[in-house]
């Protein structure tokens, strides 16, 4: 699978709603039920289509919200046609043995089902605590998102994640669709988190069946291993970050150099 090279025009805060009409040009505060019956869900899982009407945050591509919409409309690849982006973060959790934890996406899962990825990837929501127009708010909202996703997809407890031990790694923004039938597909400015808790000797991990089909702790040649073996498959944006800046990270993280990384502004185009 690679990222998708179709050309789109920019959105902002002037043309999104042309191009778009199901974006709320107000960042959620409450947002109303969409009807998640329409044909594009037809077939999938209840819960995943439940969780198709989570509010997400539309950004420009200088990662400025310029909007919200539902998870459903930031997905179909008719809107990211259009150029619709929205922010999304990637959790990569290591072990005190400086393995990482990675998983294998469910079944039922509407977007990239049963591919292999990082610890846990998904959105910041458009509310309060999620959301930031600066880089130091937006930092913190996706690490509220990382505890709650790190909880509900494995059910790792928030006091075993403390937010001062994710590092914030830096920004990519790509595009990519899910599958060979051209409706799903993703196209984020990811948040990238690396965090090592301090809990001996691990988190506590027991997967949401629903979210997560396996998951395993592997080392850097373990990893590598599963990337020439054909057997395993995966994630886009889990490829676009291996190949181009984890290991290099992740060195680092067992040297404890890892600080010379964090806090980089720059927002890597991966398109």
């Amino acid at each position: 699978m690679t990222a998708a090279t179709t050309q789109t025009q920019a959105l902002n805060e002037h043309n999104v709603i042309h191009l778009v009409p199901e974006v709320d040009d107000h960042l959620a505060r409450a947002h109303q039920r969409q009807d998640s019956s329409h044909n594009d869900l037809d077939g999938y899982d209840e819960e995943q289509i439940r969780l198709m009407d989570e509010v997400c945050i539309v950004l420009d591509e200088n990662d400025k919200p310029i909007g919200s919409a539902s998870k459903k409309v930031c997905h179909l690849m008719t809107n990211i046609d259009k150029g619709l982006l929205h922010r999304a973060f990637s959790v990569f959790l290591f072990d005190q043995q400086n393995r990482l934890l990675i998983q294998q996406r469910a079944t039922e899962k509407i977007t990239f089902p049963d591919l292999w990825t990082n610890t846990c990837c998904s959105h910041p929501l458009g509310v309060p605590s999620e959301t930031g127009a600066e880089l130091e708010a937006a930092v913190r909202g996706v690490k509220s998102a990382a505890r709650r996703k790190l909880n509900h997809e494995l059910n790792i407890p928030p006091e075993q994640v403390p937010l001062d031990e994710f590092s914030f790694l830096g920004r990519i923004h790509y595009k990519a669709p899910s599958g060979e039938d051209g409706k799903w597909g993703e196209h984020e400015i990811d948040y990238v988190l690396i965090i090592k808790p301090s809990v001996q000797p691990s988190v506590t991990v027991r997967p949401n069946v629903n979210e997560v089909r396996d998951c395993r702790y592997v080392s850097q040649d373990e990893l590598k291993s599963m990337f020439k073996d054909e057997q395993y498959h995966f994630t886009p944006w889990f490829k676009l970050i291996c190949s181009s800046m984890l290991f290099e990270w992740w060195d680092a993280l067992a040297t404890g150099h890892l600080d010379q990384y964090i806090g980089n502004n720059k927002i890597n185009r991966m398109l």
